[in-house]
């Protein structure tokens, strides 16, 4: 996990790279509250199943699925928005 700056725009990227699933969920889970509310988390993740699996988690935790990304390689980061 790196805090980001301003290239990519999200406040905290969670690398789960090479986890598969549940791996990149339980980091988004487990690391969450450290964002601020309003604020922008990208979960950067190589498992294919993350691209429905951090919406889902968004709709059941009531926070806000703010579309796909991507990191600065180039892998898919799926940006979730703190609501609450």
């Amino acid at each position: 996990m790196t805090p980001t700056g301003a290239p990519t725009g999200w406040d905290l990227e969670l690398d789960c790279r090479g986890m598969r699933c549940p791996a990149p969920i339980i980091e988004l889970a487990r690391h969450f509250s450290e964002v601020s509310v309003g604020g922008l988390v990208a979960v950067v993740a190589t498992d294919v199943a993350a691209r429905v699996d951090v919406p889902a988690w968004c709709r059941m935790r009531g926070q806000e699925y703010a579309g796909e990304s991507a990191a600065d390689d180039g892998t898919p980061a799926y940006v979730v928005r703190r609501v609450s």
